[in-house]
């Protein structure tokens, strides 16, 4: 028979254990946010307001830091993706380039606004201020791929052969 007692002593089980193996790994130490941070997208797809919680907690940061920090990099996303992803350089180099006038066509061609994912659960399509690439302008990564230099129609039809080559349940018009 268990009691009260005994139930006090028993510590939970750890909801996230690739997290706490990861925290426990740079020894709990706070300069390790970022890292905690890319072992917990990777293993869970996203970083959702509990994850967030964990981490401060075992980190000993306020959490306003922890999601600060999430919020701020491209990388990390506090909401679900896709099963496939499409990211549009904003920057400047590809914004002078035709970059925003690209993000416009895949949103009219995808029939997606940026920031959403499609009713099917198949595409993401998003932006980022800045990948770094500027000599690629304008830049779009799928799923991982870059795609560079390109205009509007040109990404486009890239972008959609790609996803119906992939499976994907986007149609083209």
């Amino acid at each position: 028979m268990t009691t009260a007692a005994t139930n006090q002593n028993e510590s939970p089980a750890c909801p996230y254990p690739e997290v706490e193996e990861a925290i426990r790994s740079f020894r709990c130490r706070d300069d390790a946010l970022i890292e905690v941070l890319h072992v917990a997208q990777e293993r869970y797809g996203r970083l959702t307001r509990d994850l967030l919680g964990y981490v401060a907690q075992r980190l000993r940061l306020p959490p306003s830091l922890v999601h600060g920090v999430a919020s701020f990099y491209h990388f990390f996303t506090l909401e679900p993706h896709g099963r496939h992803h499409c990211t549009v350089c904003t920057g400047t180099s590809c914004h002078i380039k035709g970059g925003t006038a690209l993000l416009r066509e895949l949103e009219r061609r995808l029939g997606i606004p940026c920031g959403t994912t499609s009713d099917t659960g198949d595409l993401s399509l998003g932006t980022v201020r800045c990948m770094g690439l500027c000599g690629m302008a304008p830049l779009v990564v799928l799923d991982g791929t870059l795609l560079g230099g390109m205009t509007p129609a040109t990404a486009a039809d890239e972008v959609c052969e790609q996803l119906a080559s992939a499976g994907a349940g986007e149609e083209t018009p």
